[in-house]
């Protein structure tokens, strides 16, 4: 059963935010991540949501995502990614 992450961004510095997306897509890549969605958002059509910015990855299942999470490739970038946003990550199976 597929895994989704989806986050979703309020960014407070470009260029960290920058640093931290270049670094988290080589972490995906090693866990078998694929980004399906990375968009900006153009408009509120109901309600409000969290952040400008969304990310939407898939994972082979729910244990190669946390897998993903847990790494130290990627608990190492978390400092950064807090520096530079708000960032709300939930998980998802389908």
């Amino acid at each position: 059963m597929a895994a989704y992450i989806v986050g979703t961004i309020a960014v407070r510095d470009g260029t960290l935010w920058a640093r931290y997306v270049a670094g988290v897509a080589e972490t995906f890549r090693v866990h078998g991540g694929e980004v399906l969605l990375r968009a900006a958002s153009c408009g509120h059509l109901s309600g409000r949501s969290h952040g400008e910015r969304v990310v939407v990855a898939r994972f082979a299942d729910t244990a190669a995502l946390r897998r993903w999470f847990d790494s130290p490739e990627y608990q190492a970038l978390i400092p950064l990614r807090d520096a530079a946003a708000d960032v709300v990550l939930t998980a998802y199976e389908d």
